[in-house]
């Protein structure tokens, strides 16, 4: 056996003693809820629809079949939160999600982004001009066959565009009953502050993870204004998720895997973090859902920013 297989197959093992320990069938609900808005309910831990596309996130998953059953997996496990946006494939994720759980089940909520345009696989621009938007919100809503969407976010404010003009935009369609909530992503608190001087801002996405916490004041701010904080990229790789880092000993200490633990981190972290990990497989889809359950002590929590911050740091 290779050196890789033994550690994927070690990797799994300890996965499978750390779910023992919990609920035989995972479930986002131990992850405790939050509002949106402060009256859209959904449970904390929930899916980013990024990874249910193609490499560089263009054009379809290699495993089509799979994309849905993980989609269709997710009421069962709990998960009534998905986000995901136009620019996923582009269209491809959108239209997945419609295809795998229209008729919608009770109380799942599809937030999605627009004003970002896609090129070719792992590129993107930032358009945010109203009329464009306008035509983002209006296809969102097709594909997702919604008649309203309940959590709309500018993937990136166009600096080439008044601030005021974009969220004005969203603004109009949420008082024509398309948008319920309107969001933000990667986002300062000078653009937060800024946008909601034009219309109610209810959530921001921001990459935020134990081992990058660049936007640790944007989440403070999230804290102080109970707005929703939606993390992307949950697992930062690199050093943080290296054989024999601080992350993966603890992770092992626990019977988990480093992302499990990862994930925790964020739910533990504070009330308003929302996070999204995503997968296009439905048994790491499960991985990742136990990991609401895994509980540490603060000491143990301090113990390992603590060992984190002085690997980063190194």
């Amino acid at each position: 056996m290779r050196i890789a297989e033994h550690s994927n197959l070690s990797r799994r093992k300890r996965i499978q003693r750390g779910m023992s320990t919990q609920n035989a069938t995972p479930n986002a609900k131990s992850s405790g809820t939050f509002s949106i808005g402060g009256d859209l309910t959904v449970h904390r831990l929930g899916f980013g629809a990024m990874r249910i596309t193609g490499d560089g996130v263009w054009g379809e998953p290699r495993d089509r079949e799979e994309a849905k059953r993980v989609l269709r997996r997710l009421p069962d496990l709990g998960v009534n939160l998905i986000d995901t946006a136009d620019a996923y494939g582009p269209e491809v994720s959108e239209n997945l999600i419609a295809e795998a759980l229209h008729p919608y089940p009770s109380g799942l909520v599809i937030a999605t982004k627009g004003g970002f345009t896609r090129q070719g696989p792992n590129k993107w621009a930032a358009v945010g001009r109203p009329e464009y938007l306008r035509q983002c919100v209006e296809m969102s809503l097709r594909r997702l066959k919604l008649e309203r969407i309940d959590l709309y976010q500018l993937h990136r404010i166009d600096p080439a565009v008044p601030v005021e003009d974009q969220v004005g935009e969203l603004k109009k369609m949420q008082k024509e009953g398309k948008i319920r909530h309107i969001g933000l992503s990667e986002v300062s608190v000078k653009d937060i502050e800024r946008a909601a001087k034009t219309a109610p801002i209810a959530s921001v996405q921001n990459k935020y993870n134990i081992g990058d916490r660049t936007h640790e004041e944007v989440l403070q701010h999230c804290e102080k204004q109970n707005l929703g904080f939606i993390p992307w990229f949950p697992m930062e790789a690199g050093k943080l998720n290296r054989p024999g880092s601080v992350l993966e000993k603890a992770a092992n200490s626990h019977n988990v895997s480093t992302a499990q633990l990862a994930v925790a981190w964020l739910l533990h972290h504070s009330p308003v973090v929302l996070p999204i990990p995503g997968t296009s497989s439905v048994k790491h889809l499960e991985e990742n859902v136990a990991s609401a359950e895994i509980k540490l002590s603060d000491m143990e929590w301090q113990t390992l920013e603590k060992g984190i911050g002085k690997s980063a740091s190194a």
